[in-house]
């Protein structure tokens, strides 16, 4: 696929995704979301990557929010629909993704750009990056997951002075409050995110899949975290994976993952 607001490269089981919009801040719109999904699914579906680092272009921002223009005029009824769609296609879907995904945190990550960035799994900022969730200034409050994931990363008090205030934060302060894993100079961003990239695909594909399963079960209404655990645990022992593992390390050898 040719896309428009997006660049993919690869170097070896390590994907880079870049969100090319810099004219417009990388500010998410359909085309975007669309284009994202698409590269997420695929990537994922490529039993050769392990890793996905999501960043934004230029030096400015990761992503410095939604574009706003595409929805000022909605009606009550668009706004539902434009918020389901956009966590079923793009936020929930890198939240529940089997493999890791890496958020390298390059300048400003506000609204649907913070948002996105607390979907991945892992959260890496550079020393200029600033954060916040600005919705309720513009009359609206968070509509792609952040109501519910930031309390989840920094606590319910401060997140409700978060997104109340309509405040940003610098990278340091993200990083102390938990929302950030790691806070890198900019030029170190990405060669960060790749040293935690290279730690991960060492390891099993398929017990890393099932680890973001069980850990995301916690946070999910109705579902038993414990159990999906002792589930998963369980499906781990019928894995190639498991096999591999558990011999190598008897052999005394490193273990070479499938993630079958």
């Amino acid at each position: 696929m040719n896309y428009k607001n997006i660049l993919i490269s690869k170097e070896d089981t390590i994907a880079t995704i870049t969100i090319n919009r810099p004219e417009k801040l990388n500010a998410l719109n359909k085309v975007t979301i669309q284009e994202l999904h698409h590269a997420f699914s695929t990537l994922e579906k490529n039993q050769d990557t392990r890793v996905i680092i999501l960043t934004g272009s230029g030096q400015k921002a990761f992503v410095a929010g939604a574009d706003i223009a595409e929805f000022a005029e909605f009606s009550v009824e668009e706004g539902i629909q434009l918020a389901a769609q956009g966590q079923n296609t793009l936020f929930n879907f890198v939240e529940n993704l089997r493999v890791p995904v890496i958020a390298a945190i390059n300048g400003f990550a506000l609204g649907g750009g913070l948002e996105l960035a607390m979907a991945c799994h892992i959260r890496v900022a550079s020393d200029n990056a600033k954060m916040g969730l600005p919705e309720v200034s513009l009359g609206v409050i968070p509509g792609y997951g952040g109501t519910q994931r930031l309390p989840q990363l920094i606590g319910k008090g401060r997140a409700l002075e978060m997104i109340l205030s309509a405040g940003m934060i610098p990278a340091d302060e993200a990083y102390r409050m938990g929302l950030v894993n790691h806070v890198v100079s900019q030029e170190e961003l990405l060669s960060h995110c790749n040293e935690i990239a290279q730690k991960i695909i060492k390891n099993s594909p398929a017990a890393i899949g099932m680890a973001i399963h069980a850990v995301n079960a916690n946070y999910k209404e109705g579902e038993n975290g414990f159990e999906t655990e002792i589930k998963s645990f369980g499906k781990c022992f019928g894995t190639v994976d498991f096999k591999e593992g558990t011999k190598a390390f008897l052999e005394k050898r490193k273990a070479v993952f499938t993630g079958e």
